[in-house]
């Protein structure tokens, strides 16, 4: 089977692995893999050896043909198109419970999307502040871009803030306004705001939204702190946090259970299901975030990631190509 694997430092490679031959379990689904969207935050972070020890098999977000169901699977048929959190590879294979039906009438490309952006929905799911309050988020990448449009879909009044031009320009074709620095000193902003969604994973930005953020609003930091970007003292933090009353916490999307419970019914799965069936209404678009490659360009497609030699975000992995 081929598969997409960082097998050393900025070095990936799609090679070819031994298949799979356990027998397909009752529960269980399988078939090719049609797309599989890199997520660069958390990739690149491992392309780059930040995540971990090489080699890495990246990926979470893979839509595929359901060709192989085991016996106890009676609701999917085959030939359905389905989503799961899979990685890149031309086979996918995983549990019923974790593949969503693609609906019918979205592109398979775009249905990948929904998983960047139930990372932001967890956030929506947890966070105390409710519609039409202001939400600032910080980091336009395509998780911060998403979320942009998630909120503002929800009747948030949003606001994204990020130093790239080019990002701004994306996310303003899809009517959110744009600035691109946190506006601690102008009106409108400063102590109105009531959430700050932070993507960027930049710890100046966090500070920054901190102080940005009205008495009791909630500082949410949805990008991972991957690594140290400034020499801000904790000092500089703490101080309006404790001062202001700020609630500074994670956003890491696992906070909720992967599946609904007795007692929780916002989870992970909830929020994919709820993805998928805004990007067929259109009330969330892809439109311009993304091309679509294929997996033998691999190395090329991080590199220009990594040193953004391209305007697109990100890239989709086209694996029937």
């Amino acid at each position: 089977m081929k598969q997409i694997v960082f097998t050393a430092r900025e070095q990936a490679e799609l090679l070819s692995l031994p298949d799979d031959a356990r027998p397909l379990g009752a529960d269980e689904v399988a078939g090719p893999t049609l797309f599989s969207l890199i997520s660069p935050g958390t990739e690149l972070a491992n392309y780059t050896g930040a995540g971990g020890q090489f080699p890495i098999h990246p990926g979470y977000a893979a839509v595929f043909l359901v060709e192989e169901a085991g016996s106890g699977v009676g609701d999917l048929p085959l030939g359905s198109i389905a989503f799961c959190m899979g990685p890149h590879a031309a086979h996918q294979r995983c549990h019923r419970r974790n593949a969503l039906p693609v609906p019918e009438r979205l592109v398979p490309e775009i249905a990948a999307f929904a998983r960047l952006m139930s990372v932001s929905m967890s956030t929506l799911s947890t966070t105390p502040v409710r519609p039409p309050a202001p939400v600032l988020v910080s980091g336009l990448g395509p998780v911060g871009h998403l979320a942009a449009q998630v909120f503002a879909a929800c009747g948030y009044r949003v606001t994204g803030c990020d130093p790239v031009e080019s990002r701004r320009t994306l996310l303003s074709a899809k009517g959110v306004e744009t600035l691109a620095t946190l506006p601690l000193d102008q009106p409108g902003y400063q102590d109105l705001i009531e959430l700050v969604v932070e993507c960027s994973g930049h710890e100046e930005a966090a500070l920054g939204a901190c102080k940005l953020v009205r008495k009791r609003g909630e500082v949410v930091l949805v990008g991972a702190p991957w690594k140290q970007r400034s020499q801000a003292a904790a000092h500089a933090l703490l101080h309006p946090v404790f001062f202001r009353f700020v609630t500074l916490r994670s956003g890491w999307e696992w906070e909720l259970a992967m599946h609904p419970t007795d007692f929780r019914s916002n989870s992970i799965w909830g929020n994919l299901a709820g993805a998928l069936d805004w990007l067929e209404e259109g009330r969330v678009r892809v439109d311009g975030l993304y091309q679509v490659v294929k997996p033998d360009q691999a190395q090329e497609v991080f590199q220009n990631l990594l040193h953004r030699k391209v305007e697109h975000l990100t890239a989709v992995f086209a694996w029937n190509a």
